[in-house]
């Protein structure tokens, strides 16, 4: 195999990115003719990997799935039949699979199948690629856990199979039968004429011309076309591809029939709300994303999705709520893979030293600091969103337009805050800093955007929670100030030590979770202002009806009872166990009191500093203080 690029002299192939292409990205765009440029590069890339992998491999002959067979197949499939070789090369599993092939070569463990069954999966690549092309062939490929993916094509499963009887090294009696299926063996694929015979011992798998019809022992890909004529695209709803998860590959998840009807529904309705409200976006998904792996459903407003650098066009998603949350997080997603592949093609950032440690960020859409290359990737993730949102407020039906409006208020405002923070850090490569400075031209015109009154004030009140809920877990002031204002606060002194000011220490709070609770609270109010969240978002857990992270308190203040919430927040930090988002909430309730409104300010811009007096109070004597007469006394000085 050999990449397909042109040479000049003795210089080796290189891919560049268009001008028109790399303005594009920087505005955070980008149509078909930009991701098809994408595509090229990561064509090349997926072979010279798979080259590093031929390279690095122990001797061919000692590996149970012969690897020199699978590649003379595939050689042989590029050959007489290109367009069938290129559908499985540039499927968004091969992409995985080969990079976590070559990082276990090189000693990273993704996975706990053996070398040989990460290795041997070109084989079942080769039969895929082979049976598209519809040649004679026959090959061994790995079996895993009585499954045989091939992938683009489909899955064979295995009749289950009783292991035998094993001598427990305490009995003389052997253990019990298990009816569970051997961890990892091997079959063997014939092809004839279209028709495939997957074969392992007495088992077999017949799968008829086409793949694509299931039968006994096959379930074939799920491949779902959206829109029609010029608009239509082909997707495949992925179950089946061992490498369709990230980072680690997972087991195949077929859906019911009800779940598949369920997800190509949302999928076709997404699609038009993309082609309406994102046309760009949609022209470069049509030959840029090609997978959807769903997950069950969580929370509600608390979707979840991933995509990974490495399998260019697949995205994993949890069944979403509704369309325009949908639509939202395939463009987030859609946003890391063009991001992806530009960093593919050259870096945004400069390494750090050797003898320096990553340093770490507040990224408003995260509970954890995150390092500057992860921040710049959600930069340019959520500018998509704040881009949709933009346009789907004005198309959106009356009653979804106050949470449209509400998404695009404060991503606006996250997206924004962000960028102001890093735009010119010294990381930052000149295509780093291309990629800001445009990100931060166009978000700055959308500042102006009009947002209802009501909307932009709930959006500014959540992104203000966030980020005081991240300073109380994640920052320490120093602690000598802390001891003293302990000290001064025990003597009756009038105000804190100016100490207690100076910079903080960050200590990541690995625990910490669910601080986006306010906005999920926010959405309920104002998707059903009425709603039964009212009263079942303080239970535990997302099954009883509950919102992860809020307690009573924090739904007194989403339904607007601030002295409710007043009263429930310093009851609880008065108490023993307090949660730290107590102090946030606690700063809430107090803004709209006047007599109060110095010490909401102190707990909304620095509640790390009410929580480690209080904290070093308790230790030092047993008992806090009273949570409003400390916020009140800490506010006592310049901030």
């Amino acid at each position: 195999m050999a990449v397909d690029a042109t040479t000049t002299g003795d210089r080796l192939p290189f891919h560049r990115l268009s001008a028109e292409g790399l303005a594009a990205l920087a505005r955070g765009d980008g149509d078909d003719a930009v991701v098809e440029e994408l595509l090229g590069a990561e064509r090349s890339r997926r072979l010279l990997l798979l080259r590093a992998l031929d390279g690095g491999l122990p001797p061919h002959e000692d590996l149970p799935v012969p690897y020199a067979e699978a590649w003379a197949l595939l050689a042989r499939v590029q050959r007489h039949a290109p367009d069938a070789f290129e559908q499985v090369l540039m499927s968004p599993g091969t992409g995985m699979w080969v990079s976590l092939a070559v990082r276990r070569l090189r000693g990273q463990v993704y996975e706990d199948a053996p070398l040989w069954v990460i290795v041997g999966h070109l084989a079942a690549l080769a039969a895929a690629a082979g049976a598209r092309a519809g040649l004679d062939f026959s090959i061994t490929v790995p079996v895993r856990r009585g499954l045989v993916p091939l992938p683009t094509l489909g899955c064979a499963v295995l009749p289950e199979r009783e292991q035998p009887e094993k001598e427990h090294p305490e009995k003389k009696h052997p253990e019990k039968k298990l009816p569970e299926k051997e961890q990892w063996s091997t079959a063997r694929v014939v092809g004839r004429g279209g028709r495939l015979r997957i074969t392992a011992g007495h088992d077999e798998v017949e799968v008829a011309p086409g793949w694509d019809r299931r039968g006994p022992g096959w379930l074939p890909v799920r491949r779902v076309e959206l829109g029609c004529g010029d608009h239509a695209k082909s997707l495949v709803l992925e179950e089946l591809d061992p490498y369709r998860t990230f980072p680690r590959p997972s087991e195949p998840r077929p859906l019911s029939t009800a779940e598949a009807e369920r997800w190509e529904s949302l999928l076709a309705g997404a699609w038009e709300v993309l082609r309406r409200d994102e046309p760009e976006s949609a022209r470069g998904m049509r030959p840029g994303l090609m997978s959807v792996a769903p997950t069950p459903a969580r929370e509600r407003f608390r979707p979840h999705s991933s995509t990974a650098g490495d399998a260019f066009g697949a995205v994993t998603a949890s069944r979403p709520d509704d369309l325009a949350q949908l639509a939202a997080t395939l463009v987030h997603e859609f946003q890391h893979t063009k991001l992806g592949g530009l960093m593919h093609l050259g870096p945004l950032l400069a390494p750090t030293a050797d003898d320096q440690p990553e340093e770490l960020f507040y990224a408003p859409w995260r509970d954890d600091p995150r390092p500057l290359g992860g921040l710049l990737q959600g930069i340019y993730a959520f500018f998509g969103v704040t881009r949709f949102w933009r346009t789907h407020r004005h198309t959106a039906d009356a009653a979804y337009a106050p949470l449209a409006h509400f998404e695009f208020a404060l991503w606006r405002t996250q997206v924004w805050s962000t960028l102001k923070e890093v735009r010119g850090h010294q990381r930052l490569t000149p295509v780093g800093r291309l990629v800001l400075e445009r990100l931060s031209e166009r978000c700055a015109s959308w500042m102006t955007d009009e947002v209802p009154a009501a909307e932009l004030r709930l959006a500014e009140d959540v992104a203000q929670d966030h980020l005081a809920r991240w300073r109380a877990h994640h920052l320490r002031p120093p602690a000598a100030a802390v001891e003293d204002a302990v000290q001064a606060w025990q003597r009756g002194e009038a105000r804190p030590p100016a100490a207690l000011a100076e910079e903080t220490v960050l200590a990541p709070d690995t625990e910490v979770r669910f601080l986006d609770s306010a906005a999920v609270l926010a959405r309920h109010r104002l998707s059903e202002p009425e709603g039964p969240w009212r009263h079942t978002a303080a239970r535990y857990g997302a099954d009883a009806g509950g919102v992860d992270g809020a307690e009573a308190a924090d739904v007194l203040l989403a339904c607007g009872d601030l002295a409710g919430a007043r009263a429930a927040f310093a009851a609880r930090l008065t108490g023993k166990g307090a949660p730290v988002a107590a102090w946030v909430g606690l700063g809430r309730a107090l803004a709209g009191d006047p007599a109060h409104a110095a010490a909401s300010r102190l707990l909304l811009g620095f509640p790390e500093r009410a929580r480690a007096v209080q904290d070093a109070l308790e230790t030092a004597t047993g008992q806090g203080a009273d949570p409003v007469t400390l916020a009140t006394w800490l506010a006592h000085h310049p901030t």
